[in-house]
């Protein structure tokens, strides 16, 4: 299809099992791929693109499957982690290459894991930015959730149909400013990094405050411009997104064959150590995970100060971080 030209990225929608997906691109060379989280879309990877299509890579952020400018399958149960592998591995042949580098952050980062996983044969190499590499491949099943955080857990929140979904789209620039800015590191409430647990009787937003200032690495150009990419499915603005949790039990019985699966390609781990996912996960854990999951580590870099939002609030630490990892596996 046509490519069409903002600055130097150029966007284009590609079809890959079925499913129209949006692509922003830049630059020649080896294929890096870059996968996006909760809610987010290819817009996250803003700061990525230039430094390493200068270094000399194709550069290609996805929305993936049921977000922001892509298509957005009705059924829920069209988002399995096996969708969105299917979707990133059909991806990689439509660009026609023959493997990639992936790079995921935040859900980004367990479909990144999973393909490498499962296809290390077109996977060179892979980053996980936020989230670790998980036994599950997914994320684990609702009811270890439930038993430590209780039915406020921001992922059971999620699973009841059209409460969330309504609630996000009613005002998106709100939803952005606030889930944005609360997931951060250096919030002005002075707290460390915590999960979203929503009290009974409130919403997810009654429980993230609408920031009396944004963080200094956003914009409101930034809001508007994740805004903008939201708006084509109106009224299911968050929908596609919010299914992605609504098959965490389902990933978990599918794939349960191959759990404990490792990731046996070059890997790099990189989060802030004010992420929320440094609440769930212990340190003592974390280590564990890398050592059995991610035999092949290259490093692990954390990011002081740093909270959820890792390539946004910390790109030049990223950048640099990224194009070590991807110099290692090409020098």
């Amino acid at each position: 299809m046509t490519k069409q030209a903002y600055g130097h990225i150029a966007h284009r929608q590609v079809e890959v099992n079925g499913v129209r997906l949006h692509v922003a691109e830049q630059g020649e060379g080896p294929l890096v791929l870059l996968l996006h989280g909760f809610p987010e879309s290819w817009y996250s990877w803003r700061h990525q693109f230039a430094p390493l299509a200068e270094a000399g890579y194709r550069v290609v952020a996805v929305d993936q499957r049921g977000y922001a400018r892509s298509e957005q399958p009705e059924s829920v149960d069209a988002y399995t982690l096996l969708h969105l592998v299917g979707d990133v591995t059909a991806l990689i042949g439509a660009l026609g290459e023959e493997s990639a580098v992936l790079v995921g952050h935040d859900w980004g980062a367990p479909v990144a894991w999973s393909t490498a996983a499962l296809r290390p044969d077109l996977v060179r190499g892979v980053a996980g930015l936020s989230v670790p590499p998980l036994p599950t491949l997914g994320l684990p099943p609702l009811a270890q959730a439930r038993e430590r955080f209780g039915e406020g857990f921001y992922q059971i929140y999620f699973q009841r149909p059209g409460v969330a979904d309504a609630e996000l789209c009613r005002d998106p620039h709100s939803t952005f400013r606030r889930m944005l800015s609360s997931g951060a590191g250096a919030r002005p409430d002075g707290g460390g990094p915590r999960a979203w647990v929503i009290r009974e009787g409130q919403t997810l937003l009654d429980s993230v405050p609408e920031p009396e200032k944004l963080p200094h690495w956003l914009s409101e150009a930034d809001i508007e411009a994740f805004v903008a990419d939201y708006a084509e499915h109106g009224e299911r603005a968050f929908t596609g997104g919010l299914n992605w949790y609504r098959n965490i039990d389902r990933n978990n019985e599918l794939l349960a064959g191959l759990a404990g699966r490792p990731v046996e390609v070059p890997a790099l781990y990189v989060a802030g150590d004010q992420d929320m996912v440094m609440a769930l996960i212990p340190e003592e854990a974390m280590r564990g995970l890398l050592e059995r999951l991610a035999p092949k580590l290259y490093r692990r870099v954390t990011l002081p100060g740093v909270g959820h939002w890792t390539q946004q609030e910390s790109p030049a630490e990223v950048n640099a971080a990224l194009l070590d990892f991807l110099g290692q596996l090409d020098g």
